[in-house]
């Protein structure tokens, strides 16, 4: 059978460590959030979760098989400890890891997640991996690009080429460092992308734009290649552009104060991509992707909150009358 969908991008573990609110706070400088703790302190933590087979791609390809979706991971990992727990993990969860590759004598990606009530800092350090496309027995419905270390750029340009030779479509979640990268660099990714996810802030400097209308910037984003853009603008909901019409969607209400942050972009993303691999439509696909971020938030992790395809239905058929999407002009 053929994939519906293949995600490829890095995997780590997660750590998260939940800091004490009376050793660490919150600073706002220059419109900008800072955590400060005082250096040099031996501080104490409430807690540590650690949450295996994680990652932008990682999370994507979860997301996709409980939606339904035939669901893989082409990724990287070191045959160490965290290598073993992340494979263990993919099993559990029904992710096809045929194209997951184990490097000897290699490490796995391993980030350590510092909370602060709901919001949290990551620090992160990717392996450098020798990067190259699995053989595919058969080309996917749907190859999901997302991070990668910072020597993938060929295999970004070698990504593309298939796509293009292939019956394939792409979506495209950038993260830092192909942000990191610019568009110049990543010219033809962005031009084979059928689906392409970034928030407002990250179209800005994408773009290298001050411009803060996202009419505007959609426009502009669809100009530089992707056939889809999807910009999403926090409290304000998710906008999508397919050339013709523009569309907006409001946020699902949270039951209960989010507890962590961490994994709602992907979650996004990968429902609304696989909505649009179901044969839903635009609208239909921006309703879907913010109810999986609503219950991602209510979890620690990236996968533990991903739903159903029935539960997800089913909180959309308990959405509140404004939970529609809009055209707009």
């Amino acid at each position: 059978m053929r994939y519906d969908f293949i995600a490829l991008g890095d995997i780590t573990t997660d750590s998260f460590i939940e800091l004490s609110e009376k050793h660490a706070s919150v600073i706002e400088e220059n419109g900008k959030k800072k955590l400060e703790m005082n250096f040099g302190d031996k501080l104490p933590y409430e807690d540590v979760v650690v949450v295996p087979a994680v990652g932008n791609s990682p999370n994507a390809s979860v997301s996709a098989h409980r939606l339904g979706l035939r669901s893989g991971l082409a990724t990287n990992m070191g045959d160490d400890r965290f290598g073993e727990e992340d494979i263990k993990a993919l099993k559990e969860e029904g992710v096809d890891i045929t194209y997951t590759k184990i490097h000897k004598g290699k490490g796995t990606n391993h980030h350590y997640v510092l909370r602060y009530k709901e919001e949290r800092t990551i620090l992160v350090k990717h392996h450098q991996y020798d990067y190259k496309l699995p053989d595919f027995k058969e080309p996917p419905k749907w190859i999901y690009l997302s991070s990668f270390a910072e020597n993938s750029l060929p295999h970004h340009h070698e990504i593309t080429e298939y796509v293009r030779t292939h019956d394939v479509k792409l979506a495209f979640q950038p993260g830092t460092f192909q942000m990191e990268l610019g568009y110049d660099a990543l010219k033809d990714v962005y031009e084979a992308s059928e689906l392409f996810f970034c928030n407002k802030q990250e179209a800005q400097r994408i773009l290298e734009t001050k411009e803060s209308d996202i009419r505007a910037l959609l426009e502009e984003m669809r100009e530089r290649g992707p056939n889809i853009p999807v910009i999403t603008d926090g409290v304000k909901g998710a906008y999508a552009y397919d050339g013709n019409e523009k569309w907006h969607m409001p946020m699902y209400p949270d039951p209960k104060p989010p507890v962590d942050r961490t994994g709602a972009g992907d979650s996004f993303s990968s429902t609304f991509t696989s909505a649009i691999a179901l044969g839903e439509d635009i609208p239909t696909a921006l309703s879907w992707g913010p109810i999986n971020s609503m219950s991602v938030v209510q979890y620690i992790g990236a996968q533990e909150g991903l739903l159903t395809r029935e539960k997800l239905l089913k909180y959309l058929e308990d959405a509140p009358p404004d939970y529609v999407p809009e055209k707009i002009s």
